[in-house]
C-alpha cells in the first residue's frame, strides 16, 4: 500500500457509532455540532454520518456554515447561533435555517425575514453565566414578551431555549442551570412552550445527567475527543475519527554535534539518524510543541527533534532501521498505540479541541 504524503483519515463509522453512544448514554436526541468544519473532520461528510448515527439536528456557528450544508444536499434542521452585528437572515430562512437569538435586535432581524407562509424557526438563548452571546437576566422580560407575541402572529416558531456551561466545576455548571431554569419558567410565564431546552455540551452530557434536558449538543466527543484532561476516549466509550499521517520524505544519517532545523534549538549528542516528516505549522502542527511533539514510525514512538518549520519537521529515530516512504502516524487512536490528539494538546499547552479543528486544508482528508 502507498503511504500518502500527508492526509488526515476520517472513520465516519466512528462518527456515527459516537453518536449512537451519546444517544444510548442520555436518552434525548442529540445536535451533531459541525462548525469550523465539523472540527477539522469534513462538516458535509461528518454530518451525513453523525444524522446516520442518529442525530436529530445538526448545530453550527455561522449561516454560511449551514447555507453550505443545504447546497451540499443536507436537509435536515440545522440551528446557526452567531450573528454578525446587523445580520440579515432572509437567506437563512428562506433555507429553513432555525436561528439562534442572543438580542432583541436579531429577534426583531428574525421577524423580518419571515414570510407570510413560513415563520422563521429560533432557539432563544440565555445568558447564564458564561458572560458570552445569550439574552442578559435584566432583558428577559422584553425578548420573552415579542418573542411570544411574534410567535401568535405567525412570524416566529420558538423552537428551543438553550444556553451553554462553563465546564468549571459540578457547582458552577448546576448554578448556570439553575439559572437557565429561571429562564424557562420566566418564557413559560409568557406562555412560551418551546419542543426542546438544551444546555449541554460533551463534558455535561457525559457526567452531569440532570443537565441533559430535552437535547445534548455533542461536538468534540462526536470526533471521539475526550472534553476530560484525566480520561481517555476509550474510557467514555468513544472512537476517535481522524488520524494524521504523512511518509518519511527523506533519510539522513548524522554525526554527534549535527544541528537541526532553525535556530539549531537541537543538537544531536550522538551518531543518529534523522528522518523528515512533510507537514508543518501550515498544515496545523503547532510550532509551540517543537521537541515535545509525539509521533508513531513503525510501531514506535518518537519526539520532534528540533523547531517545526512551516512545511515540516525532523524526527531523531536513533538507530531504528527507516526508509523513505515509511509511515508516520502522527496523531489517532491511543489504543491503537499511536499518539492522541490529546498527547499532542499536552505538548502544546492546548486541548485536542485546537489540534483536530486547525489541521489545515492543504491535508486531504480521506473518508473512510
Amino acid at each position: 500500500m502507498t503511504v500518502p504524503f500527508r492526509e488526515a483519515s476520517i472513520d465516519l463509522g466512528a462518527i456515527s457509532d459516537n453518536v449512537r453512544h451519546f444517544t444510548r448514554l442520555t436518552g434525548v436526541q442529540v445536535i451533531a455540532v459541525v462548525k469550523a468544519n465539523a472540527y477539522g473532520h469534513g462538516a458535509a461528510a461528518a454530518a451525513v454520518a453523525a444524522l446516520a448515527g442518529g442525530a436529530t439536528r445538526l448545530g453550527v456557528a455561522e449561516i454560511p456554515e449551514a447555507l453550505d450544508l443545504r447546497r451540499q444536499g443536507i436537509t435536515a434542521p440545522i440551528v446557526a447561533w452567531l450573528h454578525a452585528p446587523g445580520e440579515r437572515f432572509e437567506q437563512a430562512a428562506a433555507q429553513g435555517i432555525e436561528l439562534g437569538i442572543s438580542s432583541f435586535d436579531q429577534l426583531e432581524a428574525a421577524a423580518r425575514a419571515a414570510d407570510v407562509d413560513h415563520p422563521v424557526g429560533v432557539h432563544l438563548k440565555f445568558e447564564t453565566g458564561l458572560s458570552r452571546n445569550g439574552i442578559a437576566p435584566a432583558d428577559w422580560g422584553r425578548v420573552l414578551a415579542e418573542a411570544a407575541r411574534l410567535e401568535r402572529i405567525g412570524r416566529l416558531r420558538i423552537v428551543g431555549l438553550f444556553s451553554h456551561l462553563s465546564n468549571t466545576s459540578p457547582e458552577d455548571d448546576r448554578a448556570a442551570l439553575a439559572r437557565f431554569e429561571e429562564g424557562v419558567a420566566t418564557a413559560a410565564s409568557f406562555g412560551i412552550r418551546p419542543e426542546i431546552r438544551h444546555i449541554a455540551a460533551t463534558a455535561a452530557a457525559i457526567d452531569l445527567p440532570e443537565t441533559r434536558l430535552d437535547a445534548v449538543r455533542i461536538g468534540i466527543g462526536i470526533y471521539g475527543v475526550s472534553p476530560f484532561e484525566e480520561r481517555t476516549p476509550a474510557s467514555l466509550g468513544l472512537r476517535p475519527a481522524m488520524t494524521l499521517r504523512g511518509s518519511i520524505a527523506a533519510v539522513r544519517r548524522v554525526p554527534a554535534g549535527t544541528g537541526v532545523s532553525y535556530g539549531y534549538a537541537h543538537r544531536t549528542d550522538r551518531d543518529t539518524t534523522l528522518v523528515l516528516v512533510p507537514l508543518g505549522y501550515a498544515d496545523g502542527v503547532p510550532r509551540n510543541a517543537s521537541g515535545r511533539l509525539p509521533v508513531s514510525i513503525g510501531g514506535r514512538r518518537f519526539l520532534n527533534a528540533g523547531r517545526i518549520a512551516m512545511d515540516q519537521f525532523v524526527v531523531d529515530v536513533g538507530d531504528t532501521p527507516v526508509s523513505i516512504g515509511d509511515e508516520v502516524v502522527l496523531f489517532g487512536d491511543p489504543t491503537l498505540g499511536v499518539p492522541s490528539a490529546a498527547e499532542w494538546g499536552d505538548a502544546a499547552d492546548t486541548i485536542g479541541y485546537e489540534i483536530v479543528t486547525r489541521i489545515g486544508t492543504r491535508v486531504p482528508r480521506r473518508t473512510t
